[in-house]
């Protein structure tokens, strides 16, 4: 685990990126941003979480990080023990944690519980949605540490999730007012969703999904297929980290949109 930080004192602000090691976007957002500093006004924390398995250029080394918290210091799994660590940093902290995905290309954000600090904050960053976990958080951040905004920067390994993570840290700095800035100036209002159900995926050789994530889907219609299993929506849903290869057991998950933030 590398730790960075800006400015004098204890920060009450912190950047995760690379939780997983299959997702460098976080590593390099942070890299960008440290390379050309920001003036800061009060002190910032980043954290490359997973260098391990960022190496080895895996998920996880022996067990999926953000699904390993409150974590257990004795363990013989590296990820099991690194939780504890991480925790450690980020506790009493306002965190960003860089994501990507193989379902979107574009940025969305995931708290555990929409509260007012939070949705001013993502209403702060430059996301399609913001996507609230609560009841489905078990080994998650979330769990662990009380204030936090993941956001998916794209798709795994591209040059945009890159950029994006770069362009989302930047404004998380803004929104938290360790540095000067622009307030983002949105143009339309920012859906909210619920997340909800997992879609099963059966073992096959083949998947491909029908639908497109945050879109609405209608009760009956085809959503995805394994082999020449066809997956039919059970009731009208919102698609979410939906995709083919993305997950092994599931294809993504259901989600009802709940409102929607100025």
């Amino acid at each position: 685990m590398r730790i960075e930080q800006l400015g004098d004192g204890v920060p009450e602000v912190a950047v995760v990126g690379s939780i997983h090691g299959d997702e460098p976007c976080g590593r390099d957002g942070i890299e960008a941003v440290l390379a050309d500093p920001p003036e800061v006004k009060r002190p910032v924390k980043f954290i490359i979480a997973n260098e391990a398995a960022l190496e080895a250029k895996q998920r996880y080394l022996d067990t999926d990080l953000n699904r390993s918290f409150p974590g257990d210091g004795d363990s013989e799994s590296h990820e099991t023990r690194l939780a504890v660590d991480l925790a450690a940093e980020l506790q009493d902290c306002t965190v960003l944690s860089l994501h990507s995905t193989q379902s979107y290309e574009g940025m969305f954000a995931l708290v555990d519980d929409l509260t007012p600090e939070l949705e001013e904050l993502c209403s702060a960053l430059s996301v399609d949605a913001v996507v609230q976990t609560k009841g489905a958080n078990e080994g998650r951040l979330f769990a662990t540490v009380d204030s936090v905004v993941e956001v998916e920067c794209g798709y795994q390994g591209s040059p945009e999730a890159a950029e994006n993570a770069e362009q989302v840290i930047r404004e998380f700095l803004v929104a938290t007012g360790v540095t000067d800035g622009p307030a983002l100036q949105r143009s339309e209002p920012l859906p909210v969703f619920q997340l909800g159900e997992p879609i099963p995926k059966a073992a096959a050789e083949q998947y491909e999904v029908f639908v497109r994530n945050f879109e609405q889907v209608p009760e009956g219609d085809p959503v995805a297929a394994a082999d020449d299993e066809t997956v039919l929506a059970e009731e009208t849903f919102h698609p979410v980290l939906l995709s083919a290869y993305g997950y092994e057991d599931v294809f993504g998950f259901t989600a009802d949109r709940i409102g929607m933030l100025d």
